[in-house]
């Protein structure tokens, strides 16, 4: 049978501050990828996110970001290469001790947010994202959006790259995601995201915002855990790839 690893952002509750329904994600999803304090997250939190992934058997992720709380990490900074990949290793590593204590690892690297938008196709914060963890760990692989900057970098260097398509984001021609300040850039019915995740699983395409569909081929599909109605729309992504024959299952 065809296999898809769904992955799901969590563990941004802050302090007194609770964002997203982070048990019941994890209960439709095979990976995580767990804010890392830096945009989201703190370490109460993500000891007990890395517990529950656990419990479930869902693999962790580090989800590393600019240093940007006020902004959630979606907003572009531009920090000295050597700066960004000290605070990527930080970042890592502190998912990875606390995960290590809830009695899990951390098995991957997907980068959040503006990071991740720009080292599509930022050349010198690709490269530090990939020297930051060739430094922690070289057998990390690292989540990606296809054919771009920080997928070259990370190939180049040896490191395994694990391609992304998302089940609640809009796509532009060139395969990149429709910037969140626009009108229509995410995707929030049941049935347009089903859709989407449906498409991408078993046709390997995405429909972009010009009404072409263009070839995507991905090892994993993002819901993101923050968006309204995000547990509603993991059981119903879950519901729909299970019924079209095709299994939920880590990249791992």
């Amino acid at each position: 049978m065809p296999s898809i690893d769904l992955n799901s952002d969590v563990g941004e509750s802050f302090g007194i501050y609770s964002f997203g329904d982070d048990a019941a994600i994890i209960a439709s999803v095979s990976s995580i990828n767990v804010a890392c304090g830096f945009h989201a997250g703190d370490p109460s939190t993500i000891r007990a996110t890395c517990t529950s992934a656990a419990a479930a058997g869902v693999t962790v992720g580090a989800h590393p970001g600019y240093r940007d709380l006020a902004g959630f990490g979606r907003r572009f900074i531009d920090m000295n290469p050597t700066e960004l990949s000290n605070d990527v290793v930080y970042q890592i590593g502190a998912v990875q001790a606390l995960a290590r204590v809830s009695g899990t690892a951390v098995r991957y690297v997907k980068p959040h947010g503006a990071l991740y938008n720009s080292i599509v196709h930022h050349p010198a914060q690709a490269r530090a994202v990939v020297e930051a963890v060739l430094a922690v760990d070289a057998t990390l692989p690292i989540m990606v959006l296809p054919h771009s900057e920080i997928e070259r970098a990370a190939r180049a260097a040896g490191l395994r790259t694990v391609a992304e398509g998302f089940a609640d984001r809009a796509y532009n021609p060139d395969g990149t995601l429709v910037s969140r300040a626009l009108p229509g850039a995410v995707l929030h019915s049941v049935a347009a995201v089903t859709e989407q995740v449906l498409r991408l699983a078993g046709d390997h395409q995405v429909l972009a915002i010009d009404g072409k569909l263009i070839d995507v081929e991905v090892e994993s599909i993002c819901l993101h855990g923050d968006t309204p109605d995000s547990v509603v729309l993991a059981a119903a992504v879950r519901a729909a790839l299970v019924g079209s024959g095709i299994t939920i299952d880590s990249f791992i």
